[in-house]
C-alpha cells in the first residue's frame, strides 16, 4: 500500500509558494499517488484536482488571519488525520513545527526552503537550534543555488536543488489601460507591500514624466500600500501615466500586453513572475535584491539589474530601453532559451524521485 503524500501549507495566499504547491500537487496526483493537502484556509479548496483531498476547517469564520494561529490549526489537522498512518509529509511552510509533528507521527518529512535562513540564525544558539531541527528532516529541498550554499555554509547541511516550476500558457488577456496605445508599456505584478517596493518604481517613473518621456505603466496587485501608492500618483500628477488595477487572477496572462516588465522588490525568494515574464519573451529590469533575480537573470545576462531602492538608476535604465530596446530584447530572447531550469516535468520528477525513495 502506497504511503499517503501530505502537502503541508498552513496559509494559502496568491504567491509563488502557492503556485508551486498547485503545480506539484497536480503533477503528483496524475501519477495516481494519494495526495492530501493540509491547510487552515478554505478559500482555495475547490481549485485543486478532484483526486486531491484538501483537509481544512469547515469555515474561515473561526480562523484568525495570523500566520501563527493558522499554523497551529494546520498542525492539529495533520495530527488528527494522520496519527498512526503511513505518510510522507512535504512541508511548504512552518517547517520546524512540521518536523516536530512528523517525529510524533513517525512520518517521513521533506521540507522545502524558499527564503533565506539568515534572519533566523543571527545568534549562536539560534544557529544550533535550527541546525539540530533541520537535521531531523529526511530531505531538505531548496529552490535556489543561493539558499543551497547558505544552508551549507551556515548550518553545514546538505540539500537538493529543485527550482520553481512554471506551466507554459498561450492565454493572453488584454488590458483596457493599454488600449490604442503604441508607446512604452510597462507592467509590474505583485502585492502592494513594502517588500515589493513599488514606491521605487513610481519615483523612477516620476523622473521620466518630468523629463517628458512618454510611457504608460500598469501595476497589478493589491495590498496594504494601495492608498499610499495612489496618493503618490495623485500628488505628482501621474494619473495619465500610471494605474493600479488591483488583483487579477492569473495575472501572468497580462504580461504579453506590455513591452517591459519591472520588478522593484527589496527581497524575494525565487520570484516566479520573472520566470513568467521570460516565458513570454518580455524584456526585464529588476532590482538586484536578495535573492532570486540575479540567479534567474544569470548575473544580468538575461535582463538588467539595479540596486534595491535606486530609483534614479532604474529611471536611467527605462529611458535607455525607451531610446534603444534592441539590447534588452536580445537578452529576453536568450532568457527564453534558459527556461529548461524551470521546466515543470523535470522539476516535478525530482520531487517524485525523492518521494519514491521513502515509499518503501
Amino acid at each position: 500500500m502506497k504511503k499517503k503524500i501530505v502537502l503541508f501549507i498552513p496559509s494559502i495566499e496568491s504567491g509563488g509558494v502557492e503556485k508551486n504547491l498547485f503545480l506539484i500537487s497536480e503533477y503528483l496526483a496524475k501519477k495516481n499517488l494519494p495526495i492530501y493537502i493540509i491547510t487552515a484556509n478554505t478559500d482555495y479548496k475547490n481549485n485543486f484536482n478532484k483526486k486531491i483531498k484538501v483537509i481544512c476547517p469547515n469555515s474561515n469564520k473561526w480562523v484568525s488571519k495570523k500566520r501563527t494561529t493558522k499554523t497551529l490549526i494546520a498542525i492539529f489537522l495533520l495530527i488528527k488525520n494522520f496519527y498512526s498512518k503511513k505518510t510522507i509529509i512535504l512541508s511548504f511552510q512552518s517547517n520546524l513545527l512540521a518536523i516536530i509533528s512528523s517525529k510524533f507521527l513517525n512520518s517521513k518529512i521533506i521540507i522545502r526552503l524558499n527564503t533565506s535562513i539568515k534572519k533566523y540564525i543571527n545568534q549562536y544558539f539560534s544557529k544550533l537550534f535550527y541546525r539540530f531541527f533541520y537535521s531531523l528532516a529526511d530531505e531538505i529541498v531548496v529552490n535556489s543555488i543561493f539558499f543551497q550554499k547558505e544552508l551549507k555554509s551556515e548550518l553545514r547541511l546538505n540539500s537538493k536543488l529543485i527550482y520553481n516550476s512554471y506551466k507554459p500558457t498561450n492565454s493572453k488577456k488584454k488590458l483596457d489601460y493599454f488600449k490604442n496605445y503604441d508607446g512604452l508599456k510597462i507592467i509590474n505584478i505583485g502585492r502592494l507591500t513594502d517588500q515589493k517596493d513599488q514606491i521605487t518604481l513610481l519615483k523612477s517613473l516620476n523622473l521620466l514624466a518630468k523629463n517628458k518621456v512618454n510611457f504608460k505603466c500598469c501595476i497589478i496587485g493589491d495590498g496594504v500600500q494601495k492608498n499610499f501608492l495612489n496618493n503618490y500618483i495623485k500628488s505628482n500628477n501621474l494619473n495619465n501615466f500610471i494605474k493600479l488595477i488591483g488583483y487579477k487572477k492569473n495575472a501572468e496572462n497580462y504580461l504579453s500586453c506590455s513591452n517591459l516588465f519591472i520588478l522593484s522588490s527589496k527581497f524575494e525568494g525565487l520570484p516566479n513572475v520573472l520566470i513568467e515574464a521570460q516565458s513570454k519573451n518580455i524584456p526585464i529590469i529588476s532590482s538586484d535584491c536578495p535573492t532570486g533575480p540575479r540567479e534567474i537573470l544569470l548575473n544580468g545576462k538575461l535582463g538588467d539589474l539595479f540596486s534595491v531602492g535606486n530609483y534614479k538608476k532604474l529611471s536611467k535604465l527605462i529611458k535607455k530601453f525607451k531610446l534603444n530596446n534592441k539590447r534588452l530584447i536580445k537578452k529576453s530572447k536568450l532568457a527564453k532559451k534558459s527556461l529548461i531550469r524551470f521546466d515543470l516535468k523535470t522539476n516535478c520528477e525530482k520531487y517524485l524521485k525523492i518521494i519514491s525513495k521513502y515509499q518503501i
